[in-house]
């Protein structure tokens, strides 16, 4: 097996992009894709905290205590527990909350109660990743959108449909990648947190007691002030730090050095300015809470601030996608979706992909939700719930990461994330309050791929130890088949089994119905690991007769490309080399039948062997040619 590769340490942030395209382009480009849903948040957090839904009056104490508590979790949140903290804990190189879960569960015993409940949390992280996924472009385009309310009220009845042309067009440009459109992303983000300082300084100016908000005392007089129902006003706040998770997942793209570069120094200061200009303009009018972002730009640029804010949503939406891509690949490779159709989208950049399924079911789901709840405020009460569930959740992992791999840094790390802790219980408390205001929505939909992902696992697993159970053991078959060999015919046969140790099933089939044996046959496993990229790609066994076992082993991040990965084997081992043009590929297409036997619910079975009906063929996940497979069906019951 291949070692985990973990350090025992942190990682000390040293990137190993840096080389090729500079520390600073870098930092360019994580500005533009890992800080863009983040970078978007002014439009609509401060507005929101002082909507009738938190029955805030617009006072100078309020004021200040609202922004002070931005500031802090904006600090306590995204800076030290995402940028300096979480993001040391890689799993060689890569992030989010998959990388997370893997790299905890290998710090438990294979098979404990603890690995078990790690790696629940972790697929409901990850299910509730993708209802945030959904809200992020809906809330973004919408808020963007609705600046033309102030320019031109009586634009109001197109807002919906134009927030409607721009995400549909946005995702119906998903297939031709990212590349090209790429390129601009990074520069037009660094104008719109440049605009974004510009603008909240230029505020400022009128009103300077409102940087007395970054003292903790207001923040601390808030809750004083409003007692247990100030915890509420956290559900606003929570709006400031949506997207620092993506920090975390888009790690592995960057490197840890350029992501902290740009925040520190770069995003952090746009944005506190920004949220800070606009506290200012509210002390100086108290009527411009109604939609403080446009109302503190010059009427000269109010039209052009539009565009620049929708085009700074889509980027923030286009990241947020393209992550949502990242994170189905990352759970098919570890099985707990069914395979699906992956397309590349770049010839250099193996990270680009494309996935028609999940593209067309976040489009439909973003829609519905425009369609639903039609404002950017009313989207902002189904906003947070998931991303505070998500935020606890890697507390929680990193806390287990800490505990086991960090020995030196743990005596100060499990009581930061004791803080991390309260703090991420009291948003959850504050959002939990929304959900009959539209919280349910990303909370049913986090559970539904839950049940899906938990049904597809478990399912993968019922029907593994049936093939097992009904399957002829290796060692006692092939004696017994040699005895009197079956005709031998020129080239390769190469069958796809999960277990090594059992004859698979589309041999049999194949002497059954066939009743021919290649010249080389080749019992093929291929092994997902829970590090990124394999290091050692190939185990190859030669069991005699012309038969070879032969694990290819890939890491969660790559494309398993098995033709391409078999092609090597004559350099490990003489006497099976696979010419891809004489190889002829075996698998068995299993038909699943529910039965009431011990496994699942009836309902779960039921669903699973739908989903499996509807998985993707071995030929397109594996990358093999279509016109080199050869498919037996088989019924099973689970």
């Amino acid at each position: 097996m291949t070692s985990p590769g973990t350090s025992a340490e942190p990682s000390r942030g040293d990137s190993a992009h840096s080389g090729k395209i500079g520390l600073a382009g870098l930092a360019v480009g994580a500005i533009g894709v890992v800080f863009g849903d983040i970078g978007t948040s002014p439009l609509y957090t401060i507005r929101e905290a002082f909507s009738p839904h938190y029955g805030l009056v617009a006072d100078h104490d309020t004021v200040l205590g609202v922004l002070s508590l931005i500031f802090w979790s904006l600090i306590l949140v995204v800076t030290v527990k995402y940028v300096t903290i979480i993001m040391r804990a890689d799993n060689e190189g890569e992030g989010g909350i998959m990388a997370l879960m893997a790299l905890a569960q290998r710090c438990l015993p294979t098979g404990s109660r603890s690995a078990y409940v790690v790696g629940l949390l972790g697929i409901f992280g990850a299910s509730l990743f993708f209802g945030d996924g959904v809200i992020t472009p809906a809330i973004s385009v919408l808020s963007a959108v609705e600046g033309l309310e102030v320019v031109a009220p009586q634009l109001h009845h197109w807002i919906v449909p134009i927030a409607l042309v721009v995400l549909v067009t946005l995702f119906a440009t998903q297939r031709y990648g990212t590349a090209k459109v790429g390129r601009v992303f990074g520069p037009v983000m660094v104008l719109w947190f440049l605009v974004l300082a510009a603008l909240g300084v230029a505020n400022i100016v009128h009103e300077p007691e409102v940087l007395h908000a970054l003292n903790p005392w207001w923040a601390a007089r808030f809750f004083q002030e409003h007692t247990l129902g100030g915890v509420f006003i956290l559900g606003a706040v929570v709006l400031a730090v949506t997207g620092g998770e993506a920090i975390y997942t888009d790690m592995g793209h960057f490197g840890p050095r350029p992501i902290r570069l740009a925040w520190y120094w770069f995003v952090l200061p746009a944005l506190m300015l920004n949220y800070l200009g606009q506290g200012a303009l509210v002390l100086e009018d108290p009527s411009a809470i109604r939609n403080p972002f446009y109302i503190g730009v010059p009427e000269w640029a109010r039209m052009p601030m539009v565009v620049l804010a929708t085009a700074a949503t889509v980027i923030a939406s286009q990241a947020v996608i393209t992550g949502g891509f990242s994170v189905a690949r990352q759970a098919m490779q570890l099985g707990y979706i069914p395979r699906m159709k992956v397309l590349h989208t770049s010839r250099e950049t193996i990270g680009q992909i494309y996935i028609p399924g999940i593209n067309w079911m976040m489009m439909v789901i973003v829609v519905a939700l425009v369609l639903g709840f039609r404002t950017s405020s009313a989207l902002a009460t189904a906003y947070g719930i998931s991303v505070s569930l998500t935020m606890l959740i890697d507390t929680l992992l990193l806390a287990v990461v800490a505990r086991a791999l960090w020995p030196r840094w743990r005596t100060w790390v499990l009581p930061l994330c004791a803080v991390f802790l309260v703090v991420d219980v009291g948003f959850v408390i504050a959002n939990v309050a929304k959900i009959l205001q539209g919280g349910w929505f990303p909370v049913v939909l986090g559970l539904t791929l839950f049940t899906l992902l938990r049904t597809w696992r478990r399912g993968r697993q019922l029907l593994h130890e049936e093939i097992q159970r009904q399957g002829i053991r290796l060692e006692t078959f092939l004696p017994g088949l040699m005895l009197s060999p079956p005709v031998r015919v020129p080239g390769t046969a190469v069958f796809l089994t999960s277990d090594p140790g059992v004859v698979p099933q589309a041999l049999m089939h194949n002497l059954k119905h066939n009743k021919v044996l290649h010249e080389r046959n080749v019992f093929l496993t291929v092994e997902t690991l829970t590090v990124p990229y394999a290091r050692q790609r190939l185990k190859i066994e030669t069991v005699g007769d012309g038969f070879h076992r032969v694990l290819v082993r890939f890491g969660f991040m790559e494309i398993p490309d098995v033709p391409l990965a078999l092609m090597r084997c004559g350099d490990i081992e003489e006497g099976i080399c696979i010419d891809p043009m004489d190889t002829t590929y075996f698998t068995s297409r299993e038909t699943v039948v529910a039965t009431a036997r011990r496994g699942m619910a009836m309902w779960r079975e039921k669903l699973f062997a739908l989903m499996h009906r509807n998985a993707a063929p071995a030929s397109g996940f594996f990358r093999i040619p279509g016109n080199r497979l050869v498919e037996l069906g088989t019924q099973v019951e689970i």
